[in-house]
């Protein structure tokens, strides 16, 4: 598929020849519909959409058959059935499913947007700034092309890293965030039988160690009325305090050559948005890392216990998985290149400690009421003598989870 400006392709467009006036025309058409029907926030969504099932449709993106979605089905029951004596929390799944990875995006959309959104307008808003002021006089009406420009840029290349993501990832809460719709359990087929492939594990085993992490994800956040609230707001949080290299920006937008439509190609996002280096931002950090932690290590910790001797593979599939996610996988990638926010459990192993030390200590009624509220939980720094905590008095009476909601809410 032939590429266009600004770094992505859209269906159907072709490179003008800067010396035919009759295909800059057209290509100007092109830039004027697509700016049409940008979206009014920072970031242009329709093209992100369109931008990713290109990408997808070049990729290849294999229609679940019956008999895929009849597995699916059969592995979140059975994996479900599997958690019931290892978790104190319930069922939380209303809807089991299997999704190809367009339905992926089209499911997880609005949580990416609200994700991607604040740091996008920071962008756009350094784009602007850098027109003189003595220019925007002049400029008038076109100066909402720069912000256009902006939200087409950060829309056509988060479309292709929504692409790339939706061709790895293995379901609905795969990365740790909640991005799904609550209730919803979701596989993805075709992902699950490529990872699979170099696992050399057999695929039905695979399915069910994914479907019992989705369970276990769909439990935890289904029936921890606050966490959906809590994680995303830590994101966010962070996402706060990452800044825009304006320099980073002019020194690309200066490589832009307008009579050369592919000198836009170079125009890539990665490194203009950078974390501040503030005592604010590493606390910041610090509470997202430690929240992603605690949820992961819930997961693995809770998923390993139920499949136990039941699942011949559980010890090299845990232990695949945990690299997987301690590497940071495809979330990070994304992330990390876009926004310059990553999304990896870093101390990944020490939650798991955690969570089998509290288990041990208090039950797994005793370790799952912790979710009960966020001050309940462990810290970052109780992540180094998992036994201690285990062993500290954690009798909360109805008062004072009364008092920390109240807290909460002022």
């Amino acid at each position: 598929m032939p590429d266009i400006p600004f770094g992505f392709s859209l269906p159907g467009a072709q490179p003008p020849d800067p010396s035919d006036p009759q295909q800059m025309q057209q290509f100007m058409a092109q830039l004027q519909q697509m700016f049409a029907g940008a979206d009014s926030g920072p970031v242009n969504w329709d093209l992100a959409r369109q931008v990713a099932a290109s990408q997808l449709q070049a990729a290849g993106d294999p229609a679940v058959t019956i008999v895929e979605r009849n597995q699916i089905e059969e592995s979140l029951r059975l994996a479900d059935l599997w958690l019931d004596p290892a978790s104190a929390l319930p069922s939380g799944i209303n809807t089991a499913t299997a999704w190809n990875r367009n339905e992926w995006i089209y499911n997880t959309l609005e949580v990416w947007k609200k994700l991607c959104d604040p740091i996008a307008g920071r962008m756009v808003g350094a784009m602007s700034d850098l027109v003189p002021e003595e220019a925007r006089a002049q400029l008038g009406p076109m100066q909402s092309m720069v912000a256009t420009l902006g939200g087409a840029l950060f829309g056509g290349q988060l479309g292709q890293a929504l692409g790339q993501l939706a061709a790895e990832v293995l379901s609905a809460g795969d990365i740790g965030l909640p991005l799904g719709k609550a209730g919803t359990a979701a596989l993805i087929p075709a992902n699950i039988r490529a990872y699979g492939e170099g696992l050399e594990v057999p695929e039905d085993q695979v399915r069910l160690y994914v479907a019992l992490r989705e369970a276990a994800h769909q439990r935890l956040f289904q029936h921890v009325p606050w966490l959906r609230a809590h994680v995303l707001n830590a994101v966010e949080t962070y996402a706060n305090g990452i800044t825009v290299n304006r320099e980073a920006i002019e020194e690309a937008m200066s490589r832009v050559d307008p009579s050369d439509p592919e000198s836009m190609q170079a125009m890539a996002l990665e490194g203009i948005f950078t974390p501040e280096d503030t005592p604010q931002q590493k606390a910041s950090l610090a509470r997202l890392e430690t929240a992603l932690a605690l949820i992961e290590g819930w997961v693995v910790q809770v998923v390993d216990s139920a499949a136990g001797d039941r699942l011949p593979s559980v010890v090299a599939l845990g232990e695949a998985f945990r690299r997987r996610r301690a590497a940071g996988g495809p979330a990070e990638q994304t992330f990390a290149a876009l926004v310059g926010l990553e999304l990896r459990p870093r101390r990944l192993r020490e939650a798991v400690a955690l969570w089998a030390a509290v288990a041990e200590e208090r039950g797994i009624a005793g370790r799952d009421a912790l979710w009960g509220h966020p001050d309940l939980l462990p810290t970052d720094d109780d992540f180094a003598n998992p036994e201690a905590f285990a062993r500290q008095s954690l009798d909360w009476d109805i008062s004072e989870l009364e008092n920390l909601d109240k807290k909460d809410e002022d």
